[in-house]
């Protein structure tokens, strides 16, 4: 199914642009997306789904087909399924970037494939549903691009002063006064040099499409609940005038 979609960052062209060439940056941004892997153009992670009691977890890749820079302008391919085989999801996403103003606006073409427990909302529901995330992917990448305020020196404050070493009285302290500089100058190297860390990335909640649906799912359910007990009425009347 195609699908179209549009969006605004309230952030520059070009940092934008910048961010959606990373995977890392606009990865925690997507609801229930989680990456996993970045190999060059080629990407690997885990989206997480909910339709009502029903939660299923798609494992896949992704890859940048295209990165034109002049047309800011991304053509990117995934696919996945879902680890306990319930259904398989695909696309074909092709992302342009304009500017406007001081923000940037997106255009988004998708060509979706999908099976499963989350093809029974049909293209409709899924192009709205599709939208509102698009909604909270540009407010979340907003906020992450945004510039972060220094915090303001409280006032009063003094600069401090280099601290003056004593002064050498002899050649002997002059020895001691070195090695005690070089034992110094060691203990901050190890302290400006940290073992690394592993960066473990959060798991992100499931992404719950009911939710995401809210009064769209009431708008197509309500009538038919309201007709079947109309039908349900005439068919006692029926029944009792018998």
């Amino acid at each position: 199914m195609k699908l179209e979609h549009s969006f605004t960052v309230a952030a520059d062209l070009d940092t934008v642009w910048a961010a959606v060439l990373d995977p890392e940056r606009v990865a925690p941004c997507m609801p229930g997306a989680s990456l996993s892997e970045v190999d060059g153009d080629t990407f690997a992670g885990t989206v997480k789904v909910k339709v009502g009691p029903i939660s299923l977890q798609y494992k896949g890749k992704g890859e940048f087909l295209e990165k034109d820079e002049a047309a800011r302008r991304v053509v990117i391919k995934a696919a996945g399924k879902d680890v306990r085989g319930n259904g398989t999801a695909s696309a074909t996403v092709t992302l342009t970037l304009r500017a406007e103003g001081d923000s940037t606006a997106g255009t988004v073409d998708t060509d979706l494939s999908i099976t499963g427990k989350p093809a029974q909302f049909g293209r409709g529901l899924i192009s709205e549903v599709g939208g509102k995330i698009l909604d909270s992917f540009a407010t979340c990448l907003a906020a992450k691009l945004a510039p972060e305020e220094e915090p303001a020196a409280p006032a009063g404050d003094q600069p401090k002063l280099a601290a003056v070493p004593p002064a050498v009285k002899d050649e002997g302290d002059k020895d001691k006064a070195d090695k005690d500089k070089d034992k110094d100058k060691g203990d901050k190297d190890k302290v400006r040099k940290p073992k690394l860390a592993a960066v473990v990335e959060p798991e992100s909640d499931p992404i719950d499409l009911l939710s995401y649906a809210g009064p769209s799912v009431l708008k197509r359910v309500v009538p038919l609940a309201v007709a079947a007990l109309a039908v349900v009425l005439v068919l006692a009347r029926r029944r009792r005038r018998r």
